[in-house]
């Protein structure tokens, strides 16, 4: 026989773990005191994510006499004026009227039609009914009337917060600690870094700061919070961190920042604190700091983009191809994530904000990009946008067809550099299947088998030229 025994539970859990993944979802752990009949009965929490993944939960005893999990449910029909008229359909309601002579007027009948009905048509579509039919004990049909409907009960199912609910059979009376853990969608993170360069674009400081948005349905209370970078597969020692040379540390340190430590192939970042993660907030909270790191500045022009990277591997050299007269030098920011370089530590992914300050020393941001998981000593690239006084323009100068499957072309880029100070711009040049130079005014570099470069020093207002022949066979 199924006891109705509604076991007590605390009011709020006594603890909370929550680890946030960088893929919109977190895994929660509440430890909670629950009192427990002998025997079968029912245990309710009320206060779960609004979007839990039911199929995730599990429950436990941590203290006390053991229980036995019959069954558990999740119960989401929340309380609103539309679910409650949507299950009273078929009952007898009563409409409130205020007629415009000012008479109050009530009429009683059964509820036919409720608003916000989904209704699927025959051909597939769906339409939303928002409209309300009454039918009156005199036989009329009232559509869409002005006033207020008193439903005579309250139906069955309905609840007022998304609810856990375990059938379950305790072995004899008393306290229990339980640990309920699930998984709860619409949560997640990500790393915002802000990169400021010296005067001299050689040396930056590098700040991080874990952004974390909230919409899971619930508030998490001085929760532990743990971070994981790294990319997760789902079908649908602690210690505090520093790096030798005091160059970068994690925030603030413990107990205060956050501590990485690898965990399987990913890594794993503790907040030294509690911390109240609030639903409907975006949170930040400080995770890294480093000073003095080395950078380097790069100004690159690769004419050829557009149609290397548009046709890929159905590109092949034809009459047909144009030039680009106005070509420009993307602005690329190289930081080597070494503690050589200042760093040497795992960089979660996320949006990288470059900023330098001007004349009067104010900061002003330059650009912005994306970067992906960075492990300790590998490199990222950071393309913050064009440069304004870097002119160069590409054309082909010369086409020859050898036969059917071999031609030889003739290129020549053209760069002139408008700034007050030199530098230094690269060439990027691609070449397409079976690839030979025949000659080029300086010697070109190969960076990869569908890749050459060059690279021009410029003094102010000089220009420079590049000339190329290429064989190309298919």
């Amino acid at each position: 026989m199924f006891l109705t025994t509604l076991a007590a539970v605390a009011l709020a859990p006594q603890s909370v773990e929550l680890t946030i993944y960088n893929a919109n979802f977190a895994l929660v752990k509440e430890v909670r005191q629950v009192s427990l009949q002998n025997g079968r009965q029912e245990l309710r929490i009320e206060d779960v994510a609004g979007s839990i993944d039911p199929t995730s939960v599990s429950i436990k005893g941590l203290e006390g006499s053991p229980f036995e999990v019959l069954e558990q449910n999740y119960q989401y029909d929340l309380l609103s004026p539309e679910s409650i008229l949507a299950k009273s359909i078929g009952k007898r309601v009563r409409l409130h009227q205020l007629l415009e002579s000012g008479q109050r007027v009530t009429t009683e009948g059964v509820l036919l039609a409720a608003p916000g009905r989904v209704v699927a048509s025959g051909d597939g579509s769906r339409q939303v009914y928002s409209g309300l039919v009454l039918q009156t004990d005199d036989g009329r049909f009232i559509l869409n009337p002005e006033g207020t409907i008193e439903v005579l009960e309250l139906p069955e199912g309905l609840i007022s917060k998304p609810t856990l609910m375990w059938d379950l059979f305790a072995q004899g009376a008393g306290q229990r600690k339980i640990e309920v853990a699930y998984l709860a969608n619409n949560i997640t993170w990500s790393a915002d870094y802000v990169l400021t360069l010296s005067a001299d674009d050689t040396r930056a400081d590098l700040n991080g700061w874990v952004t974390i948005n909230n919409q899971s349905g619930a508030t998490y209370a001085n929760a532990t919070l743990k971070l994981i970078a790294g990319d997760v597969r789902r079908v649908q020692p602690r210690q505090d961190v520093r790096f030798r040379g005091g160059a970068v540390e994690m925030q603030a340190g413990a107990p205060r920042g956050f501590e990485e430590e690898s965990l399987f192939e990913y890594h794993l970042y503790t907040l030294g604190r509690p911390a109240t993660v609030r639903n409907r907030e975006t949170k930040q909270i400080s995770l890294l700091s480093a000073q003095n790191v080395a950078v380097k500045k790069r100004l690159v022009i690769e004419g050829q983009r557009s149609v290397w990277y548009g046709a890929g591997r159905n590109y092949r050299p034809a009459e047909g191809y144009a030039t680009d007269p106005n070509l420009k030098a993307n602005v690329l920011v190289d930081v080597v994530n070494s503690e050589k370089a200042g760093l040497g530590m795992p960089l979660p992914k996320g949006k990288v904000r470059v900023y330098k300050r001007d004349a009067s020393g104010q900061v002003q941001m330059v650009g912005e990009d994306l970067i992906d998981h960075t492990p300790r000593e590998e490199k990222f690239s950071l393309y913050v946008g064009d440069a304004f006084d870097i002119a160069a323009e590409r054309r082909r100068v010369s086409f020859r067809r050898i036969a059917n499957n071999v031609v030889e072309e003739t290129f020549e880029i053209k760069v002139r550099n408008r700034k007050k100070v030199a530098e230094t711009v690269e060439i990027i040049e691609h070449g397409w299947g079976d690839w030979e130079i025949l000659n080029e005014t300086q010697k070109s570099e190969k960076v990869d088998s569908n890749t050459f470069k060059y690279t021009l020093t410029l003094q102010p207002d000089q220009e420079g030229v590049v000339r190329y022949t290429i064989r190309t066979t298919w």
